[in-house]
Order: C-alpha cells, then sequence, then structure tokens
C-alpha cells in the first residue's frame, strides 16, 4: 500500500463561507493507493514537511510521495494498462508501481511522447495562424533536440539502463509542459500590450478633455487643419493595416476588437494636439522637485487605493494621513475648530477598518447604542441649524418632517432590539415589528423627498431615513461605521467651504442657508484648480471605504441572514440578497449625497469632477489588469478578476450613485402645496 498527498487548489469552504485559499489545509487531499502494481510502505524514520498533517494522522513513520492532481490520470492509466488521456498533462509517479524497471522506463517514455505530441498540436496551430517571419519557436525544445531525447532513451533502455532512460523522459516531459504554456501564452504580451495602449490612451483623452474645456491652456494656440488631415488619413490606413494582419492570420474577432479599439482612442488624443502643446508648455514651468512632489503623492494615493483591495488596514493609513491635511495647509489657522472636527473625524474612521470582518456572531448592543447615538447627535445637529439660520429656511411642515424622521429612527432601534430578543426566546418575529420595519424601508427614499432643499437640512433628513432602514439591516458594529462616516462627510463640507476661499473663490449665501439648487441658477461654474484633483480623490477613497470599511469582497457572499430578520424570518434568497444590496449602497449614497454638497459648496460642475473621478479608476483598473492572475488557488483567481472587473465597472456604479445622489438631494415633493390647492 503507497500513501500520496495530492497537492491541489482548494475550493473548500471557511466558516464564513469564503472559497478556499491557498492554506496547506485547503490544499492538500489525502489518497491512499493499494492492490495489484502498487509498491508497499516504506519505513521512514523522520520527514520533513511544513504541515503537521503526518503526526496528527499518526503516519510519521510512513513516507509520504505528494504528487499533483493531474498525476493520478497517469498512474491510474498505467495500473489498468489503457493508453495515458490524450490531453493529460500529468507525469507518471514511478514511487507508486510495484513493477519492473523496464516496465517504469517504457512507461515513461510512452508518458513523454503523450506530452510531447500536445506539444507538436500547439505549435502546429500556432504556427499556422501566425505570419512566418513573426513566428517564434520555442527554442530549447526544437525538432532535433525532440529527436535527439527520445534516441537517447530508447537506446538507453536497450542498453538496460532504465535510471538513464528515466531521466531523459523526465526532462522531455518538463520541457515540453513549458512548451505548451509558452504557446498557450503565446499572445498574452501582444494582446496585453493592446489592452494597455487602449487604458492609457482613453486616460489621456479624459485629462485633455479635462484640460480643454476647464482651463485657458489652448487660447493662445491656433489650430492646424492640415495637421489634422494628416492624422485622420494616417490613423485610418494604420487600422486598414492591423485588420488585413489580423485577417491574414485567421485570428479570432475578439483580437480585432482588441487591437482596434487603440486606434481611434489615440487618433482622438493626438488631434488635441493643442492642448498637448499648451499642457507641455505649462509642464515646462513647474518646479521639477515641485512636480516630482505632486506625482508621488498622486501614485502614492492610487497604490493606497489599490492595496485597499486586498488589506483593509491600507484604509487606516490613508485616513490618518488626511488627518493631516489641515496641518499641512493654512486651514489649522483659517478655521482650528472645523480643522479640529476633521482631525478626530478621520481618526475615528480609521479604527474600523483595522476590526475583523463582520461575522455570524451579532452584537445587538452595539446597533442600539449607535441608535442612541444617532438620535442625540441628529437632535442636537436640528436644533443648531434650526437656531444658525433663524427659523428662515423651515416651516412648521418642515418641521413634521424631522420630528417623524426621529421617530422613525428611535422606532428601528426600539425593533433591531425587540426583534433579536423575540427570535432568542423562540417566539419569532412580531408582526408590529415587521410592519415597522417594512414601512420604514419604503418611506426611506420617500421622505427625505419632502425636506427643504438647504444644504445641511436636507442632508440631514437623507441621513435620518438611510439609517432608519441600515439599523434594521445590521448586527453589530457596522452601525457605528455609518455613524462615524456620516460625520467624517458633515465635516469634510465644511473643510472644502473653507479650502475654497483660499483662492479668493466665495459663495454669496453662507454655508448655512445654501441650496442645492443654488448651482441651477449659476450661468457659468468657476475653471478647475489642483485641489479639485483632491476633492475628486476624496470621493473615491471615501467610496472604496465605504466598502471596505466593515467587510471585504470575500464577505460579500458569505451572506448572514440575522441580517434580514427584521423584515423576514423565511428563506427567500432573492429578497434577502435585495435587502443585503441595499445595505451595502447606503453608505455609497449617503458619500455620494456628501460629494454632491461639496460640489455645491465649491461652485463646480458635477460632469467636470466626475471626469477627474473617471481618470482616477481607469488608472486603479490598468492597475488591477497587470493583477489578473490564472494560477494559484481558486481564491487567488477568483479575488484577482472580482478586483478588475469592479473597478472596471467602478465607473458605471458611480454614475448610478451620481444620479441616485441628484435625485435625492434636489428634487422636492411639495405634497401640502397640491393638498391646499386641491382644497380650494
Amino acid at each position: 500500500m503507497g500513501m500520496l498527498i495530492d497537492r491541489i487548489q482548494g475550493n473548500t469552504r471557511t466558516i464564513l463561507g469564503t472559497h478556499g485559499a491557498s492554506h496547506p489545509s485547503e490544499t492538500l487531499t489525502p489518497l491512499v493507493a493499494w492492490g495489484a502494481g502498487i509498491k508497499y510502505p516504506q519505513r521512514v524514520t523522520s520527514q520533513q514537511y511544513e504541515d503537521t498533517f503526518l503526526k496528527e494522522w499518526k503516519l510519521e513513520t510512513l513516507k509520504r510521495q505528494d504528487v499533483n492532481q493531474a498525476d493520478i490520470a497517469p498512474l491510474m492509466a498505467s495500473l489498468i494498462g489503457v493508453p495515458f488521456p490524450l490531453n493529460s498533462v500529468g507525469i507518471l509517479p514511478l514511487e507508486y508501481l510495484n513493477n519492473t524497471a523496464h516496465f517504469k522506463a517504457e512507461s515513461m517514455i510512452t508518458n513523454a511522447v503523450q506530452i510531447l505530441e500536445q506539444f507538436k498540436v500547439k505549435m502546429a496551430q500556432k504556427k499556422k495562424t501566425t505570419l512566418s517571419f513573426l513566428f517564434s519557436p520555442f527554442k530549447p525544445l526544437s525538432g532535433s533536440e525532440q529527436i535527439d531525447i527520445l534516441r537517447k532513451a530508447r537506446a538507453s533502455i536497450h542498453n538496460e539502463k532504465y535510471g538513464e532512460a528515466v531521466s531523459l523522459c523526465s526532462k522531455l516531459i518538463s520541457l515540453a509542459l513549458e512548451g505548451l504554456s509558452y504557446y498557450h501564452t503565446y499572445d498574452r504580451f501582444f494582446l496585453g500590450l493592446s489592452v494597455t495602449m487602449g487604458f492609457v490612451g482613453w486616460t489621456f483623452y479624459v485629462i485633455l478633455i479635462i484640460l480643454k474645456a476647464h482651463t485657458n491652456l489652448t487660447r493662445s494656440i491656433a489650430k492646424n487643419e492640415v495637421a489634422g488631415s494628416l492624422f485622420q488619413y494616417t490613423f485610418l490606413a494604420v487600422g486598414v493595416l492591423i485588420a488585413i494582419f489580423l485577417l491574414v492570420q485567421s485570428l479570432p474577432w475578439t483580437y480585432y476588437i482588441y487591437c482596434l479599439l487603440p486606434v481611434p482612442i489615440w487618433y482622438a488624443v493626438l488631434k488635441q494636439y493643442p492642448v498637448i502643446q499648451g499642457l507641455a508648455t505649462s509642464l515646462l514651468n513647474f518646479q521639477p522637485a515641485q512636480f516630482a512632489g505632486i506625482l508621488l503623492v498622486c501614485i502614492l494615493g492610487i497604490e493606497i487605493l489599490v492595496f485597499s483591495f486586498f488589506y483593509r488596514s491600507t484604509l487606516s493609513f490613508g485616513l490618518i494621513a488626511f488627518s493631516a491635511w489641515p496641518l499641512v495647509t493654512q486651514l489649522w489657522n483659517q478655521a482650528k475648530t472645523i480643522a479640529l472636527s476633521w482631525i478626530l473625524s478621520c481618526l475615528l474612521l480609521a479604527v474600523f477598518p483595522l476590526m475583523p470582518v463582520v461575522g455570524r456572531e451579532p452584537s445587538i448592543s452595539l446597533v442600539t447604542t449607535a441608535g442612541l447615538l444617532i438620535l442625540f447627535m441628529a437632535s442636537s445637529y436640528l436644533v443648531a441649524c434650526l437656531w444658525k439660520c433663524k427659523k428662515k429656511c423651515m416651516h412648521h411642515k418642515g418641521l413634521r418632517i424631522y420630528l417623524f424622521q426621529l421617530l422613525s429612527l428611535a422606532l428601528s432601534t426600539y425593533v433591531v432590539k425587540s426583534t433579536h430578543s423575540s427570535l432568542h426566546s423562540k417566539q419569532g418575529l412580531p408582526v408590529i415589528n415587521q410592519i415597522i420595519s417594512w414601512t420604514t424601508l419604503a418611506s426611506s427614499l420617500i421622505v427625505p423627498l419632502l425636506s427643504p432643499t438647504f444644504l445641511f437640512l436636507r442632508l440631514l433628513s437623507i441621513f435620518l431615513s438611510l439609517t432608519s432602514t441600515y439599523l434594521l439591516l445590521s448586527t453589530g458594529y457596522e452601525a457605528l461605521f455609518l455613524l462615524a462616516l456620516a460625520m467624517l462627510m458633515f465635516v469634510w463640507i465644511n473643510m472644502e467651504q473653507e479650502a475654497i476661499q483660499r483662492y479668493g473663490v466665495s459663495l454669496k449665501p453662507k454655508l448655512a442657508a445654501l441650496s442645492f439648487s443654488y448651482t441651477a441658477d449659476l450661468t457659468q461654474f468657476r475653471q478647475l484648480h489642483v485641489d479639485d484633483i483632491r476633492r475628486s480623490f476624496f470621493y473615491v477613497f471615501f467610496i472604496v471605504t465605504a466598502f471596505f470599511g466593515t467587510g471585504n469582497i470575500a464577505s460579500v457572499n458569505s451572506f448572514d441572514p440575522t441580517s434580514v430578520y427584521c423584515f423576514l424570518t423565511v428563506f427567500s434568497p432573492f429578497l434577502m440578497g435585495a435587502l443585503l444590496l441595499w445595505k451595502i449602497a447606503i453608505p455609497f449614497v449617503l458619500v455620494s449625497c456628501a460629494f454632491e454638497a461639496v460640489q455645491v459648496t465649491t461652485q463646480l460642475s458635477s460632469k467636470r469632477l466626475f471626469l477627474i473621478v473617471l481618470v482616477i479608476s481607469d488608472i486603479m483598473a490598468l492597475h488591477f489588469f497587470f493583477l489578473v492572475k490564472d494560477y494559484g488557488s481558486w481564491l487567488d483567481i477568483g479575488t484577482s478578476i472580482s478586483h478588475y472587473v469592479l473597478v472596471m465597472s467602478f465607473t458605471i456604479f458611480l454614475m448610478l450613485l451620481s444620479g441616485v445622489a441628484q435625485l435625492l438631494t434636489t428634487k422636492r415633493l411639495e405634497l401640502w402645496e397640491e393638498t391646499k390647492h386641491h382644497s380650494l
């Protein structure tokens, strides 16, 4: 009897429901082989392995032979006397065979020829679809090298040098497998270069559009129509040549997309040559040290965003760095109270990415505490806002809305505690709690539209409605996370109001009385400033923080039904999934509404800032493109693809969020006026 442990890529599930990773407990599978043709167990005195399975199974005295998963197929074929599978890439593990040395050598030659044939077929296919002068063969295994190794192996068997024959066959198999991988990834560099060219070109194009529309770089530069026509015909010829090049090689249609897409993109880029010329002139005016510093800060910011997808603690590092913003500028001397609030809010929010992912152990006391804190702070903030604007921005009917929302928040806090207490005592979900929960959810997107559109009052109404629903879907510290995030968003708006005054831009009305509908009356927005890059980066960073603040990508698929117990306790996957998605989206909506307020505060069009956000997301997507894996555990492969797809769809997602935020902040329903009109 022989014993092997097969090292495979794990697809097991952890306690929280995540896919298996690269830990030995998830990638090692025990396999015991016995019967005719199998070598007997071999006794050993000691063995050195990283894992402790032999000790746990009390098999330290039996020799362990590790093989790959693919090696099992040729082993089984050899034992039952059938040809090796046609597409098998496994290597026959001779340590398991209890047979003659001649049989083992002949089996290894058969194994080598079988894998070598796959190599030849793959090489022929790639050679057929590649122009002869461009084809680059796998040099370590040329035709003469194949014949020479096989000839020496057969001669060694003929001379009864079986060990030498096995060694030669192992070398041939290794080269053939390496060649297979070479031809499988033959076009990877070519296609990767095409995708990279498309990404870089699109990013440059967006940057040039921003500079052209919102700066003065092109005012003194005249256009050259002749050069424009030359660019047009040149790129048209390049596109035709690429299409002919692909057609001659009979390549798949997807290659046309990858290779032809960069052509119109780079045509659009070079068509903006006056802007490029103006940008180059402007960059020459920068001091080298200043330019290097700005570039270093931009790279560091992008890397923080990328690393946060792998390590949530990176967000804490970013928030700590953000807390120093007023200290390195004039904001500390300009508004110390607001600056101190910013520092404390950043440090408070930085705690949450360091905490473990929200799991299956509910802590309702934290949810209740968060509800009471939000209730107290919202009441105090509402009183402060009313006093600051001297009650001119709110009527009695508007005040009723906030009182209703405060009551809804109090009821949500009670319902969470009452529901989980009832379920814990095996009494089920109370009907009145279920009615309150669904009513709160249904009204969360309608009630804010009834509130005044003044900046802080509308944001307060949105926050109260979203928080009431979020509490009902919370089971732990994520309720406190939403409070910390909201505090930072409110402080951020005040900080931007102070920051914009540094370069001579000030709003006509005071911040407390500023309305979301104010920018609709403006005929012209201000031009872009360097600080707008920081504002857009803050927005992207806060969106990422809203997602990874209490969880990660792996935790999304480990759905905890405890989160929806205030709404239903009967298993309904689609309804439960919809509630979970809304819970995930609530922090995003809150950040997007705050970003809308920042745009109003700084007198800047949302479209202009969104273009900067688009550039940031494109750079992140290009970074994740190079991190996509096709090897490793299922978790490694799936996570790398998920990151790339997530960032690729980031722009569309932000556009949807922007639409929801604009709806919640700018629209208002006049129900009372309509009622009065109908009664006349």
